[in-house]
């Protein structure tokens, strides 16, 4: 593309970049470079052009360079640094016994990371590259086992990454790609000492990637200080501001009418569709959970206090239709896939 061609491209996509010696997008798959066996999943997926943060995230992160990466959630931002994973990993000797990963991949939640896996198995089933998903709440034995037999890619939970290296299971020796996913999170609920244990241990020559919906101006210092010379690309405005395809209505109420509230809310709304609550507490998520079952809703919870295979269970059956009110803590305010939110409730 002409630099004109790319100045209305990027106008059309709403892309705004920031850095030195920043790459032209790319308009179709093929242009990126990509291997043979992801191009053919891509199109066996049905995708049929890369989203605005694929078509200019792919560039950047393919250049080698660090990059902040900000859209909106569903914008397609796993696949922005997966596949450029797979490029890496490629690029690098094979591992040998006792080696780490060579990619390494950080979410905030259990849900983040499994959903994270899923779309790397994907790519990686028709490939060499093998990965796995390291998170707490779910059994060590078959997490060890895959980590001491070797994997290219890692994709975890910083909890129990961190308990996987204590225990010397695995080392970050090898990494080389570094990818905090939610990184605005991952910065503002307590990670920060955790993070910077775990990048310790990561060579300095290393590329870090960060990708997150949103990007709040107290995160980015601090975020800066894992980073050297970095891209930036924003999908939208740099402002952080309410999703325009949503239809918000906002209703204040006193506490005491908030219940019989959500009970109208729910016969107007319940037309067989899903509909997603959000509780601000564990605490209040079980009540409103149990008071909804006894008065006759069929409703699910889900909160950091339930177990592994209780959550994976709720998710799958809010998911499939086959339990359609789903009460949930910030736990699942990202990282449900195309759930569609119909309507949301905070009683504390």
């Amino acid at each position: 593309m002409s630099d004109h061609e790319v100045a209305v491209y990027r106008g059309r996509m709403d892309i705004t970049v920031e850095g030195i010696d920043v790459p032209k997008p790319v308009r179709m798959f093929h242009e990126a470079g990509f291997p043979g066996y992801c191009l053919e999943v891509i199109s066996r997926l049905g995708f049929i052009e890369p989203t605005p943060i694929q078509a200019q995230g792919w560039p950047m992160a393919l250049k080698g360079r660090d990059l902040i990466g900000i859209a909106e959630t569903g914008s397609g931002k796993t696949l922005s640094y997966l596949l450029p994973a797979f490029v890496h990993v490629a690029a690098q000797p094979p591992l040998v016994q006792g080696d780490g990963p060579i990619v390494l991949v950080l979410a905030p939640t259990r849900e983040l990371a499994v959903q994270i896996q899923q779309e790397a198995g994907k790519f990686g089933s028709h490939s060499r590259i093998r990965s796995t998903c390291i998170y707490g709440g779910a059994p060590k034995g078959p997490q060890i086992r895959d980590l001491q037999s070797g994997v290219e890619i890692i994709i975890g939970t910083p909890g129990r990454l961190i308990d996987m290296l204590e225990a010397q299971h695995t080392n970050l020796r090898r990494v080389t790609y570094l990818v905090l996913d939610e990184a605005d999170r991952m910065l503002d609920m307590g990670f920060e000492p955790q993070i910077r244990k775990i990048i310790s241990q990561i060579r300095p020559d290393r590329q870090t990637l960060y990708w997150s919906a949103t990007w709040p101006k107290e995160v980015e210092s601090l975020a800066r200080q894992f980073l050297c010379n970095p891209y930036k690309v924003i999908i939208g405005s740099p402002v952080l501001k309410a999703n325009q395809s949503i239809n918000q209505i906002i209703e204040v109420v006193t506490d005491v009418e908030k219940y019989n509230r959500l009970i109208n809310l729910l016969k107007e709304m319940m037309d067989g569709s899903r509909i997603l609550i959000f509780v601000e507490t564990k605490k209040g998520c079980d009540q409103v959970t149990r008071q909804l079952r006894m008065d006759g809703w069929p409703a699910l919870s889900i909160h950091g206090d339930k177990s592994q295979d209780e959550r994976d269970w709720v998710l799958a059956e809010f998911k499939s239709g086959r339990s359609l009110i789903m009460t949930a803590t910030d736990v699942a305010a990202r990282g449900l896939g195309r759930i569609t939110v119909l309507g949301s409730f905070n009683p504390y």
